[in-house]
């Protein structure tokens, strides 16, 4: 009887393979079967053994996407032939990746499953452009959260804007509107200001510096779509933005400011 294969949850990062750590790099390279998310990247699958075995389960809000029932199916069906399995993932499978939800789907099957961590979109959007999501003179913490609620949840966004501390909201572009609405009406300033990051580290990235009044209006008038992160808060006055004809091409080695910045 052959053997049981694994299952590892793999974060594929933002999209540059060298945000890759060491280890899903070697998890690409020895996998036998890779069940790809579509936000990870060309470039990062690239890293993959020549003998794998590389199969899309497209993953994206709005989208037309592979049901998640299917997808732990095919997991576990790929284990229990004795495939070693690369469920790969944008960002961190812990951070808004269901990877909770596929670890105890294989739990419950008795596959055995390791995650290896990946640089989640919403760090890497704020590192791009020069936001600190805690620093000292603004604010002793972030919050991460989801601007695409599931059917039944509503996000108390009001109470958000009492803490305080800045917003790390992903899938939050079609809802831009009413999410600015919640926030104002929850004290937040019409001058806070607001950073919206497309394609982080990617290099095609752009991303737009506003405040939140004139966010959903800019933010229409610059051409970011989905998938983007955006942050709000005093913080984000610190971006060095760049608009998409500046960062086509090649992956820079470093970011070229734009001459826009809030004040302090």
């Amino acid at each position: 009887m052959k053997k049981p294969g694994k299952v590892l949850l793999v974060g594929a990062g933002p999209g540059d393979p060298d945000l890759l750590t060491v280890k899903a790099v070697k998890a690409l390279q020895a996998a036998d079967v890779i069940l790809a998310d579509d936000l990870a990247s060309d470039a990062v699958l690239a890293l993959a053994s020549p003998g794998a075995r590389v199969i899309h389960v497209g993953k994206r809000g709005g989208c037309k996407s592979t049901p998640q029932e299917f997808i732990e199916r095919l997991m576990v069906s790929e284990a229990r032939a004795g495939n070693l399995v690369v469920r790969l993932k944008g960002g961190d499978p812990f951070i808004f990746g269901r990877g909770g939800e596929e670890l105890e789907a294989l739990r419950a099957a008795g596959i055995e499953c390791d995650v290896v961590n990946g640089i989640t979109s919403g760090l890497a959007a704020a590192t791009s452009v020069g936001v600190p999501l805690t620093h000292r003179d603004f604010c002793a913490g972030a919050i991460l959260v989801t601007g695409h609620e599931r059917e039944g949840a509503k996000t108390d966004w009001r109470a958000l804007a009492a803490t305080g501390l800045p917003l790390v909201i992903y899938m939050g572009i079609a809802n831009c509107a009413a999410i600015q609405r919640e926030l104002l009406a929850g004290g937040l300033a019409g001058s806070t200001p607001a950073v919206a990051v497309q394609g982080a580290s990617r290099g095609d990235e752009h991303s737009l510096l506003t405040t939140l009044d004139q966010l959903p209006q800019e933010l229409a008038d610059s051409g970011i779509t989905s998938p983007a992160i955006l942050v709000i808060g005093g913080a984000a006055s610190l971006a060095q933005v760049r608009p998409r004809a500046e960062s086509a091409g090649s992956i820079p080695e470093a970011h070229v400011p734009r001459a826009r910045r809030l004040p302090r």
